[in-house]
């Protein structure tokens, strides 16, 4: 992909940030490097860009945020990213993650459900330099079989188990990170695909947003 655009009045805050992320535990120096040159004051409202490079959510429009940095360093920290994967997003919203993914990975598929947050999110990756993302509307919980596999999927919403299309989609060996409902409260889960099945692996407690789509919740608004 072509080097992001990066404004230099920004770059101390993102290397704030970054230094935050490691206070916060992050390790993966390939995840720190990409928080370090993405302009995540692009995937934010312009009355909110002075917040940009908190580690805070923030709104983005149509009752969606985008998450915390260190939310999103949690799941690309988790998936284990090596360059050459093609990755599936399930949920773009600002499209900052996307941004990220798009550092770490070879081809970048997103999927959300909401179409004018993924024209935002399609405007601000081509300002950003992403070049190697596609964005497409639609329900992200039936993936995208056309394209598959894929070596691995965040899901950035919370459902009861992960949708099954998108565990048929992910290849051998792949990773599938997603915050999973459990009776104590949301859990962020690795499912790894394996000839035996899927191996689960905790990464914690979280809190986001439920996945809605056929293989999720219901809208309730819809």
């Amino acid at each position: 992909m072509e080097p992001l655009r990066v404004g230099d009045s920004y770059g101390g805050y993102r290397a704030r940030l970054v230094e935050e992320l490691r206070d916060l535990g992050i390790r993966d120096m390939a995840v720190l490097a990409a928080v370090a040159q993405t302009p995540r004051h692009l995937f934010v409202p312009e009355a909110l860009r002075n917040r940009a490079y908190e580690n805070a959510a923030l709104p983005i429009g149509k009752h969606q945020t985008i998450s915390h940095p260190s939310t999103h360093a949690r799941n690309l920290e988790a998936v284990g990213l090596q360059g050459r994967e093609r990755v599936l997003e399930v949920g773009t919203g600002s499209g900052y993650q996307t941004a990220l993914l798009s550092r770490l990975a070879d081809q970048v598929i997103s999927i959300e459900r909401i179409a004018a947050l993924a024209d935002l999110a399609r405007s601000a990756l081509q300002e950003a330099g992403c070049v190697n993302v596609t964005v497409l509307v639609g329900d992200g919980t039936l993936g995208r079989r056309s394209l598959a596999p894929f070596d691995a999927i965040i899901v950035s919403a919370a459902g009861a188990s992960p949708p099954k299309p998108l565990i048929e989609q992910l290849a051998d060996g792949g990773r599938l990170v997603m915050p999973i409902c459990r009776d104590s409260g949301q859990e962020l889960v690795k499912f790894t695909r394996t000839g035996d099945g899927l191996v689960e692996q905790s990464m914690g407690h979280v809190q986001f947003v439920p996945l809605l789509g056929k293989h999720g919740f219901e809208d309730e608004n819809s």
